[in-house]
């Protein structure tokens, strides 16, 4: 064990090791890179790190393509039709809302504009204008304002509470244009955690949601930041949300996952306690995160939210085959926990794929024995 605390303290300073890990008597060692005896993640297909897409957590060809379209052209009528034929109460039209607002907040973040040229994201502007009762438009709007309040301001501030306020009307007015849709109930769960809702009004908001769509999983994942210590809970709380969602969670659904999304949420900044990731709460939690991925469809969209998280742990628990039998599943996109917490999630994901891959072979594996 001694040499994943070793790993760990490099991670947590923000080195970036890269493939330069060697195989030794069952344990790893830093070689230079380049050495032949380096592993290198290229060797399993692997995408180079530059080459890793950080708007996703996985593959979405229609929502790539339009995005595409929308940035090239400025236009928002692509972007409209594919949430028009987005089916309300699944996962991926609220990911795809995530994604439409995210593109139109980083382009004005990029350009925010002045004297001389229009600010960026200027597509959703045009598009609030020109459809006013498209509720496409109106949900990737109020997400839009969740996005920029907690990117451009500080919360607790006049500034982040004026725009949440402005962000939660947004959500009312996409709300009475989709009947029935969970989306801005769910955008507005964030605004519910920035401007400190009571449990009362928490659990109002909730029960819209539970009406709607009961079993959905970005759903919960939002909630769960509600009930977290850092916020307006405890980990006796969020413990207790998370693992009553898995206890009634239907067959094959994701949600069995939620509480390692809880444990990860209350991770100790340092950790001194050498076992940790051999505790019964981290192995309890990975070991439900494993039944749900074995269980769930392989097209469930937020299947590459538990298979990120996973590798996490995986490599944290020194479980190295199980972490790279999730790395084949998920290698090319890493918009997702917890590398999106990072200033550069690509960078801190390629740290954990080279352990991942230093540890496989450290212990007879290789690009012959790893199955896809």
């Amino acid at each position: 064990m001694e040499i994943l605390w070793v790993l760990m303290a490099a991670i947590m300073i923000g080195a970036v090791l890269g493939p330069v890990l060697l195989r030794r008597r069952g344990g790893i060692r830093q070689v230079a890179p380049g050495s032949p005896d380096a592993a290198d993640p290229a060797d399993y297909g692997f995408a180079r790190q530059e080459e890793l897409d950080i708007r996703m957590p996985g593959p979405d060809h229609d929502l790539l393509d339009v995005l595409d379209v929308v940035q090239q052209s400025q236009s928002w009528k692509a972007a409209s039709q594919l949430l028009a034929g987005t089916e309300i109460h699944g996962e991926v039209r609220w990911q795809r809302v995530q994604a439409f607002a995210g593109a139109a907040s980083l382009e004005l973040q990029q350009r925010p504009g002045g004297v001389s040229d229009q600010p960026g994201g200027q597509w959703l502007r045009v598009w609030r204008a020109e459809a006013p009762k498209d509720a496409g438009g109106a949900a990737v709007h109020a997400e839009f304002l969740v996005q920029q309040a907690w990117r451009s301001s500080t919360s607790g501030t006049d500034e982040f509470r004026i725009i949440l306020e402005e962000a939660k009307e947004a959500c009312a007015q996409a709300a009475l244009l989709s009947p029935g849709d969970p989306v801005p109930y769910i955008i507005e769960l964030s605004i519910a955690r920035g401007l400190a809702y009571s449990r009362e009004e928490f659990e109002q908001l909730w029960l819209k949601i539970l009406d709607r769509a009961p079993a959905h999983m970005g759903a919960h994942l939002a909630a769960l930041h509600y009930w977290c210590e850092k916020w307006h809970g405890s980990r006796d709380l969020a413990n207790n949300f998370a693992e009553a969602a898995a206890a009634r969670a239907p067959k094959g659904s994701l949600l069995a996952a939620l509480p390692l999304f809880a444990v990860y949420e209350h991770l100790p900044e340092v950790n001194l306690v050498r076992g940790f990731y051999e505790s019964e709460v981290v192995t309890k939690a990975v070991e439900g995160a494993l039944y749900a991925v074995h269980s769930a469809r392989p097209d469930d969209p937020m299947l590459a939210h538990v298979r990120h998280l996973l590798v996490f742990f995986l490599v944290r628990c020194e479980r190295w085959a199980e972490a790279m039998n999730q790395l084949v599943h998920v290698d090319g996109h890493v918009g997702a926990l917890p590398w999106t917490v990072s200033p550069d999630p690509a960078a801190d994901y390629a740290v954990y794929r080279a352990l991942a891959v230093a540890g496989y072979e450290a212990n007879g594996g290789s690009p012959a024995t790893l199955s896809h």
